[in-house]
């Protein structure tokens, strides 16, 4: 699963992406430093897994992961192709879901864009060039559907469900505020509409703001927008998690405690961006490997059991299923057994987040 992050010239995405990654993206202060996406694999933070580590100190632990995309700074004209702004789009088009960076504090010696802050301007600039390209890929669809529909039946209802998100699209909303059912979803599933995506809001604060971002009113003025679209915010000073992010161990919690933190912002982006993913994950634990298992949310036991290996869906006779926190009030899994807490779940069981599993299955 892909994040991709996305805003103007200097806001601090690539410094985003430097601390979530430490992957060491070029940064720099003038416009599309960054023009090929630089890609990071990043671990889930999880609790839960420390924990289990400590209880089977296993050979390895291994969490989930998440993929994040660095995204050069679109501009104005972008769907017309300033900026290589063409070029960007369509890495836009290759990632599930996007954490929109936008910038709420001042500072003289880094330039922006436009010339002055104000985070509204700067999040139409972006969304306005997504729905211009969006509508650009409506209309060709709509002049293919109206061709076939004579000779098609279901051009009808693609017509319709085309329509009905260009009239929002050219209201200056973005697709993912439409409501759409199941059918009409699957109307569009190929589009791969860029405003359709999934999105999460960074307002990259400074360090004199981040004491009270909850009340700052640029802070303020993105999460009164983001309600609009029922996405989330993360305030966060992108400057101070670059610094978390080159600490470890006792230096990273002194820090965190001086600033008055319980975990870094970036931190909280990842597993945010990945409930916005609608991802969770189950876990098995044992001697050789704790683990973290991605999946969808309301995915099934068998398929579950896939993310492990085909053989044990195509072979699944149940999953065995104790929750994480009568694992750990408990303190083993043979606790759990007496008390009649371990469960016995066939096919049609629905996971849950934290589920810790054993799957039998016979090939």
């Amino acid at each position: 699963m892909k994040i991709g992050i996305v805003g103007l010239p200097n806001v601090g995405k690539s410094t985003l992406f430097n601390s979530i990654t430490n992957a060491g993206a070029e940064c720099a202060n003038y416009p599309f430093c960054t023009i090929e996406p630089n890609v990071g694999v990043v671990p889930v933070p999880d609790e839960r897994l420390d924990e289990l580590t400590k209880m089977y100190n296993p050979e390895k632990t291994t969490h989930a992961i998440i993929e994040f995309v660095d995204i050069a700074g679109l501009v104005k004209g972008a769907s017309k192709g300033e900026g290589l702004g063409n070029k960007f789009l369509s890495h836009i088009r290759e990632v599930d879901a996007i954490a929109h960076v936008v910038r709420c504090f001042d500072d003289s010696n880094i330039v922006h864009v436009d010339g002055s802050i104000s985070p509204l301007r700067d999040i139409e600039t972006i969304n306005l060039e997504l729905i211009f390209s969006d509508i650009e890929m409506i209309d060709r669809r709509l002049e293919n559907a109206k061709k076939k529909l004579k000779s098609d039946k279901k051009a009808a209802s693609e017509i319709a469900v085309l329509e009905k998100i260009k009239e929002v699209l050219e209201q200056g909303k973005c697709a993912r505020t439409v409501e759409l059912t199941d059918e009409e979803k699957e109307e569009i599933r190929d589009l791969y509409l860029l405003t359709s995506k999934p999105v999460l809001y960074i307002a990259n604060v400074s360090e004199e703001q981040m004491s009270n971002s909850e009340n700052d009113e640029k802070v303020k003025e993105v999460k009164e927008f983001a309600k609009t679209e029922g996405a989330k915010v993360i305030p966060l000073c992108v400057k101070i998690e670059e610094e978390l992010s080159s600490l470890e161990g006792e230096d990273k919690a002194e820090m965190l405690e001086a600033l008055g933190l319980t975990e870094s912002g970036l931190d909280k982006v990842v597993k945010t961006s990945y409930d916005l993913l609608g991802l969770m994950s189950f876990l098995t634990a044992g001697e050789p490997e704790v683990r973290a298992w991605t999946i969808k949310k309301g995915t099934k036991a068998p398929s579950a059991a896939g993310k492990i290996h085909s053989d044990i869906e195509r072979g699944f006779i149940r999953a065995e299923v104790v929750s994480y926190d009568d694992l750990i009030r408990e303190g083993s899994m043979v606790a759990c057994k007496e008390k009649g807490l371990v469960r016995s779940e066939g096919k049609e069981y629905i996971m849950k987040d934290g589920d810790i599993v054993l799957f039998r299955f016979n090939v």
